[in-house]
């Protein structure tokens, strides 16, 4: 079933979650940024049923990292031998959890998204979205911590989603971001999930 068939025609109402996604994405012309200064990077945005969830990642603890410890979806910056930037969101997510993003389960893109922060490295991320039918094995590598998958549910949960206090460089700030008990989705990650959130209703 794809967005242009079988949903062609049908109330939001009567699609699933993962449905209404799809079908949002198919129509929805993503925002980029365009900065020939800035490095380029992807991730995919794996959403997989029973229940819906989304598949996170706890990047491991590495000296130099900027993004170290952090949470995020599967994914990094693009190399010189991918032909693009899907190549690199696939490869990355292969590498990083062990899930083969096969043809056919692509359903479309998010807004680019680039740091706000000065002291961190000058990329723009390209988030990718993914439906798997059902929840394969994951493999993390080295560069992994922890993967799991959150619940749409979970994530939806007002008590999830709240400020916290956050430092650095002699810094202080006020972010938002959403609290799981693997850690807290804030920054880049926190800014790719919301809207997809609120797309999936």
């Amino acid at each position: 079933m794809g967005p242009s068939g079988s949903w062609a025609g049908t109330s939001d109402d009567a699609l699933s979650r993962i449905e209404r996604l799809a079908a949002a994405l198919a129509v929805r012309e993503p925002h980029t940024v365009q900065d020939p200064e800035r490095k380029l990077a992807a991730v995919a945005v794996i959403v997989a049923p029973d229940p819906d969830a989304i598949l996170l990642i706890r990047r491991a603890e590495r000296e130099g990292d900027r993004w170290s410890g952090q949470m995020a979806f599967p994914g990094g910056r693009w190399s010189a031998d991918d032909p693009d930037l899907l190549t690199t969101a696939t490869r990355e997510t292969m590498e990083e959890v062990g899930v083969d993003l096969g043809p056919g389960r692509l359903i479309g893109r998010l807004d680019d998204s680039a740091p706000r922060s000065q002291v961190l490295p000058p990329i723009i991320v390209t988030p990718y979205v993914f439906v798997l039918k059902n929840r394969p094995p994951l493999h993390p590598n080295h560069e992994v911590a922890g993967a799991f998958w959150a619940s749409i549910d979970r994530l939806n949960d007002p008590e999830i989603y709240r400020p916290f206090d956050f430092e650095a460089r002699g810094i202080r700030m006020r972010l938002s971001g959403y609290h799981l008990d693997e850690g807290v989705v804030w920054g880049m990650t926190e800014r790719i999930l919301t809207p997809l959130l609120r797309i999936m209703g």
